[in-house]
């Protein structure tokens, strides 16, 4: 099978004001009045399908793209050197220092970045690259096939925690054919390669070792480090040498971290900061009132909240006990009252543009907290008391509250335990978190078998909760290596992961979470990957 991308055009077009972004398809516009306003959809081709709303209609400025500015992004956690190569909380600069062979359009469809076309073997065994040859480091030095190797070969390092080591390990040889061209050879075909691609950043591999300790980030992307201060952010500036001609237009961009959420609207709202995706959802209220900012939701969602489950930790082992929880928990009451309803209720982790998307599924445990109690008294209790880790920022302890009330209601009495981002996501890397946890997962939004083999949470060969089932690898295994099924192949593999996923209830999902993004209306052009990567290649301020 042959896949063959024509590269980009060496003068991309200049995206109008009316479209915002270049690569867009169709737009709606929105007019939200009051806090019931239709939503209408959004393509943007190699992006997330986004939708907007604002208090007023969007003001068109009839101005071109405007080179400079300095966009200020507040976040409400920090970069963590050390999380480098795995998804953290906090992923957005990735995109902004680094580039990445592929990106997805919004159907799963690769498109370039890096690599320009590509070409699978018969067999799926292996996939020729063909890479772009005018591309430099922020060093000057050219970007060459060394680089995807080492890239590559970096992700398959374990000291990484790569989420998906597994399918770069499937990579086991590499034939180059000089500077910008490459076969990657399968020691089995998988199904998520483009997964891979999309989300293994091109770093250096002379300076990586100050890359993970933050001294250091060099990549090929839009812009350059000029300084990390631990605790208060990233600042970066204009890569005068991008390969996308006459891009970016912004000078440079501040990652401010906010992590107090009054402060970080009343950032937006006073016009420090023009752009967000930290703004817990029952604050959205006071945003969507303000004229001078815009509300985009993107479908694909920003990962699942769950309740994670220890499975070694009695009583937690029986699985009729997990499934009380699961049958706890208000999950529409906590979409409205935590979330601002910004995303979807779901017992299962996938979002509506996932091909294992099921209304049953979704709805598989719905609120009941007398079948929860009958549970609980079948498995040989009516009271338990344990331990809830969360990460210690307003949104997530206020989900944690969520769950501990809805909990109690069934006799089961939890004490909240606020942890740290970073520590938290390493309790979750090295299997050390408590009876409970709640926090986020991400890997849903793409192929379905990338969840159960990459996430933390799902992983069918080490996963957080330490839940192992021979029939949970098999069909994991089955649904990743399987590369030409037919749809309903395909589905019935989906279903099977769905159905032990809800069954087992080891990972408890709870809402598929908005990806919503608060901007000033003077900023245009924004866009995000599948792995929530910010994307500011063609962002401008009027």
């Amino acid at each position: 099978m042959t896949e063959l991308y024509p590269s980009p055009s060496p003068t991309p077009s200049v995206p109008s004001p009316s479209a915002g972004l270049a690569g867009l398809s169709r737009r709606s516009t929105l007019l939200a009045g009051g806090g019931s306003a239709l939503l209408l959809g959004l393509g943007l081709t190699g992006c997330r399908s986004a939708v907007s709303e604002s208090a007023s209609a969007p003001r068109e400025t009839g101005a071109a793209p405007k080179r400079g500015g300095v966009l200020d992004l507040a976040v409400n956690a920090d970069f963590t050197p050390g999380l480098l190569f795995a998804q953290s909380g906090q992923s957005l600069q990735q995109r902004l220092i680094y580039n990445t062979l592929t990106r997805y359009d919004d159907s799963l469809t690769p498109e370039p970045e890096l690599a320009t076309s590509w070409t699978y073997a018969k067999d799926r065994r292996s996939i020729t690259l063909k890479l772009r040859d005018d591309v430099t480091f922020h060093d000057g030095r050219p970007f060459t096939a060394d680089d995807v190797i080492f890239a590559v070969k970096n992700l398959q390092n374990p000291v990484r925690a790569a989420q998906l080591r597994s399918t770069a390990a499937a990579v086991n040889g590499f034939e180059k054919r000089g500077d910008h061209e490459l076969v990657l050879k399968l020691a089995h075909p998988v199904n998520n390669l483009f997964d891979l691609f999309e989300f293994m950043i091109i770093t250096d591999e002379k300076t990586v070792e100050d890359a993970v300790t933050g001294k250091k980030l060099i990549g090929t992307g839009p812009f350059r480090l000029k300084k990390w201060s631990p605790g208060s952010g990233l600042s970066l500036t204009r890569n005068d040498t991008y390969w996308l001609p006459d891009r970016p237009y912004l000078d440079g961009v501040e990652l401010r971290v906010i992590p107090q959420a009054d402060a970080l609207i009343s950032s937006l709202r006073s016009g420090q900061s023009q752009l967000s995706f930290g703004v817990p959802g029952k604050s959205l209220g006071v945003v969507r009132s303000d004229p001078k900012l815009k509300i985009t939701n993107y479908d694909t969602g920003a990962g699942a909240i769950y309740l994670g489950v220890n499975t070694t930790i009695a009583p937690l082992d029986d699985r009729v006990v997990r499934q009380a929880l699961a049958r706890a928990i208000d999950r529409d009451r906590l979409l409205a009252q935590t979330l601002g309803g910004y995303g979807l209720a779901s017992a299962a982790p996938w979002p509506k543009s996932s091909p294992a998307f099921s209304e049953a599924h979704r709805t598989h445990y719905t609120h009941d907290p007398g079948k929860a109690r009958e549970l609980l008294r079948s498995a040989g209790h009516s009271k338990l008391e344990l331990p809830l880790l969360h990460i210690a920022l307003p949104g997530e302890t206020a989900v944690a509250e969520s769950i501990q009330y809805d909990l109690k209601q069934i006799g089961v009495h939890v004490t909240l335990e606020p942890t740290d981002g970073a520590t938290a996501q390493k309790k979750l890397i090295s299997q050390e978190m408590p009876a409970l946890w709640t926090m986020g997962h991400g890997f849903a939004q793409v192929q379905p078998s990338t969840l159960a083999v990459s996430a933390y949470p799902f992983n069918e060969a080490k996963n957080t909760s330490k839940y192992r089932s021979a029939a949970y690898t098999k069909v994991v295994q089955e649904a990743w290596t399987r590369t030409g099924a037919s749809a309903a192949e395909a589905n019935a593999l989906h279903e099977g992961i769905s159905l032990i996923l809800l069954d087992e209830a080891f990972i408890i999902d709870l809402v598929v979470r908005g990806q919503v993004q608060v901007s000033s209306d003077r900023l245009h052009g924004v866009a995000l990957n599948k792995f929530s990567y910010l994307n500011l290649d063609h962002a401008y301020l009027v």
